[in-house]
């Protein structure tokens, strides 16, 4: 038997050309990481747009502004809004799904963009969880559920006993099937095994002018829009929406505290990139726009405005979002809600 081992020389040889080979094989891989990495550290070098897909003047819009102002200055590059209003967010939102992931496109999604629509429309052109990349919480938005005088209660206990002796006599007003305001209501009444009647009207002027005529009895509606109305005695401030007071009226408790415990219902804004931004840069952005948002300018200017600066990782803000649609989902489901 004439039996041949490998000499030693031959054996190093085939380890080289093994080694070489998983070598050559990780090569686009590395360039790649390092590519992004350098993308990261050197972004941005050039003006960034952020897309606000609802109309300006609104608590979105400035603070899509805000937050473009901070990071002008602390980046030196100009961070510019572009509204692209329509569709319930669905024309500003397909246009940023299809930009170039290289994070000069933005989005300032909201939760009803990226929670609400989802959980609801039968015909949205987007795919809220594969079509983006969550950079940032921005903020969350305390809402105040308004009374007509006219129901004749003073806070949230006194009217859930209205509901519950004369169930469905108690109208609200939205701004349509699926909005904000329509979900609030309904999540509240399957909470409090109450039920309330839903009057869906196209403007917010129409309905705040019935509400304080007293056609209909209630409404939902940011904090620093709906004061005014309280503090001049044309409407009742019931309680707030979310877990927490709000700095702006304090003296208001909130649902929870009133005799639903467990509810707890923000809007909330996010900075959204296309899909397949590299995760360095969804960093990167992220740690930047966390840095601005808890200056004690922002703060204050974000108080003002009665919202709460977000805090948190890319991957924190998109369980946090997933956790909503879930939310919203299972309340269309148990509803049959779906909008075209």
């Amino acid at each position: 038997m004439n039996l041949k081992f490998p000499q030693p020389e031959s054996l190093a040889t085939t380890g080289c050309k093994n080694v070489l080979r998983k070598t050559l094989r990780c090569l686009p891989v590395i360039a790649l990481a390092l590519a992004g990495l350098s993308h990261a550290q050197s972004w941005p070098t050039r003006p960034v747009r952020i897309v606000v897909p609802v109309s300006p003047g609104g608590t979105t819009d400035l603070l899509a502004r805000a937050v473009g102002e901070a990071l002008t200055k602390s980046l030196g590059q100009p961070f510019v809004v572009d509204s692209k209003p329509g569709a319930a967010g669905s024309i500003g939102s397909l246009e940023v799904a299809r930009a170039p992931n290289d994070g000069y496109t933005l989005l300032a999604g909201t939760s009803s963009t990226h929670s609400v629509n989802p959980a609801i429309s039968t015909n949205l052109k987007y795919n809220a969880v594969e079509d983006f990349t969550p950079i940032a919480l921005l903020a969350e938005a305390n809402n105040l559920l308004l009374v007509s005088p006219s129901v004749g209660v003073k806070d949230m206990k006194e009217l859930l006993a209205v509901a519950r002796q004369k169930p469905g006599s108690l109208n609200y007003a939205s701004s349509g099937v699926g909005s904000f305001g329509h979900l609030a209501f309904e999540a509240l009444g399957a909470l409090a095994g109450v039920k309330f009647t839903h009057v869906p009207y196209k403007g917010t002027a129409a309905a705040m002018a019935d509400l304080m005529g007293g056609t209909i009895q209630m409404a939902v509606d940011a904090v620093p829009s709906a004061l005014p109305y309280v503090k001049d005695g044309r409407l009742r401030g019931a309680a707030v929406t979310g877990a927490r007071r709000s700095t702006l009226a304090p003296e208001i408790a909130t649902v929870a505290e009133s005799g639903v415990p467990g509810f707890s219902v923000l809007s909330w804004f996010g900075l959204y990139a296309p899909r397949g931004l590299p995760p360095q840069l969804a960093r990167k952005i992220n740690e930047e726009v966390n840095k601005v948002l808890h200056t004690p300018e922002m703060v204050a200017r974000f108080s003002a405005m009665g919202i709460d600066p977000g805090t948190g990782s890319p991957d924190e803000f998109a369980a946090m979002v997933a956790k909503d649609t879930a939310r919203w989902s299972k309340l269309a489901k148990d509803l049959n809600l779906k909008v075209d």
